[in-house]
């Protein structure tokens, strides 16, 4: 597999990965859309067929689109160490690529609920106007780019993300004991299923990044655009959803070599 291969398919694909699945989670929150308050469900299956068309898009470096998948991969020894910094690379590219993209994609959208009166009046009650030296810890559209708790717990955020990446990688490494599975575009789909059943069942916590770049990409977008009243970007939090997946991943890759 070439340099150009892995750069194109891993940039492409998770630009296309996150622009739907941000895009699902700016559809669910934002005024003035069709989708607004359509909750938990529509948000995991959207994320779940945003990695199905980011990998299927991206199949021609492997469709990692995660860092942590990119690691796993690595110890387990089905991708060269020397290709890590530019899969990474490119998948944090990427991210940041597709956030971008909902951004203008919903741009009257956002426009519309950062500069709604009852919103504003929220940020600052006394003065109804947001003060931009005070800026909270998450602002109200940080959920549309990134991951954050329900409970700021940090110990338990962090654990959370370990078991929510390892057991994604962990089916992601064992998909060869399945014959064809893994050579087929069957497995893709089934990565996609997981990621659905992962956001079901462990994404009420922190809101499953299971992904460093998915996260790390968006926030950084969030941080840079000129959104007005946008709050602050939480970079208090920031490491979690980078350190857990990417623990997570190297627990799945031990484990993969010495059960499996």
């Amino acid at each position: 597999m070439s340099s150009s291969d892995i750069f194109t398919g891993e940039l492409i694909g998770t630009a296309v990965l996150i622009l739907l699945g941000g895009g699902v989670c700016a559809a669910v929150t934002l005024k003035r859309s069709k989708a607004q308050n359509a909750g938990w469900l529509a948000i995991t299956f959207g994320w779940g067929f945003a990695v199905l068309t980011g990998a299927y898009i991206g199949s021609k470096s492997g469709a990692h689109l995660n860092p942590a998948v990119t690691l796993g991969l690595a110890i387990d020894g089905a991708v060269k160490w020397s290709d890590v910094p530019l899969y990474i690379g490119s998948q944090l590219l990427g991210a940041m690529i597709g956030a971008s993209l909902v951004w203008l994609a919903y741009y009257g959208q956002f426009k519309a609920h950062l500069t709604d009166p009852e919103l504003v009046a929220s940020l600052n009650p006394a003065e109804g106007m947001v003060d931009q030296t005070a800026t909270p810890q998450a602002g109200p559209v940080l959920g549309i780019f990134s991951t954050g708790p329900e409970i700021r717990n940090a110990i338990q955020n962090l654990v959370t993300e370990i078991i929510a990446t390892a057991a994604l990688v962990l089916f992601i490494l064992t998909m060869g004991l399945t014959k064809g599975l893994a050579t087929s575009g069957t497995g893709t789909l089934m990565v996609a299923f997981v990621v659905v059943g992962i956001g079901l069942s462990l994404g009420g916590p922190t809101g499953y990044a299971i992904n460093p770049a998915r996260d790390l990409g968006p926030r950084i977008v969030h941080a840079l655009l000129p959104l007005p009243n946008k709050g602050g970007s939480d970079w208090g939090y920031a490491w979690i959803p980078v350190v857990g997946p990417l623990v997570g991943a190297a627990l799945a890759a031990g484990i993969h070599k010495i059960a499996f």
